[in-house]
């Protein structure tokens, strides 16, 4: 999740959990300083900039590139972006099946070594991909684009993957409410959701 104030980094993935087993992964991540970067929102529609158009793109590139992924809802916000993405087991036709949780310290990765195929190979190659496109067009080369983090959820059943895609898709009409606009103020519907999956 984005935050406001700089606090002390800390871990946010489950410890031990294997982020390329198959399953459902919800994903926030959010622009350097919270910076309206990729468009705007007027009347609850989304006016996307080529800055904007081109986190579409590359997003939309992503399962094309990664015969593991396939994506589900995802919405390109001012200065966020959300996203669903669905891990396969291409050792289960292709299958993709909802996350349990268990973790499997024995599967740790050498630390800075993250596994192919996994969520932080995914989202970081996403972040890097973009943030080389939008640097080069502005000729900012090596300025951030994105937070360095991001956040992430583990989806753990259909009523929690409809409750995600919901909010995906209703984020543009929400923005004044959305706690990542810097203007916003967050309503209770909004403050409810961000505590039920952190």
């Amino acid at each position: 999740m984005c935050n406001r104030g700089m606090k002390p980094h800390k871990a946010i993935r489950l410890k031990g959990y294997d982020y390329s087993r198959a399953g459902a992964y919800f994903v926030t991540i959010c622009t350097h300083n919270k910076e309206c970067l990729f468009g705007n929102v007027v009347d609850g529609n989304l006016a996307l900039n080529d800055f904007g158009r081109m986190v579409d793109s590359e997003w939309s590139k992503t399962a094309d590139i990664r015969k593991n992924v396939i994506l589900d809802k995802y919405v390109v916000m001012p200065n966020h972006f959300h996203g669903i993405v669905l891990i396969i087991d291409n050792d289960d036709n292709g299958k993709a099946r909802l996350a349990t949780t268990k973790c499997n310290v024995s599967m740790k990765m050498e630390f800075g070594k993250p596994k192919p195929g996994s969520l932080p190979v995914i989202v970081g190659a996403f972040k890097s991909a973009v943030t080389k496109q939008i640097n080069l067009v502005r000729n900012t080369p090596g300025k951030e684009v994105w937070q360095h983090n991001y956040y992430e959820h583990i989806v753990r059943n259909p009523d929690e993957l409809d409750r995600i895609r919901e909010y995906v898709v209703t984020n543009p009409l929400r923005w004044q409410m959305d706690k990542e606009n810097p203007d916003g103020i967050p309503d209770e519907e909004e403050k409810k959701f961000w505590e039920d999956f952190s």
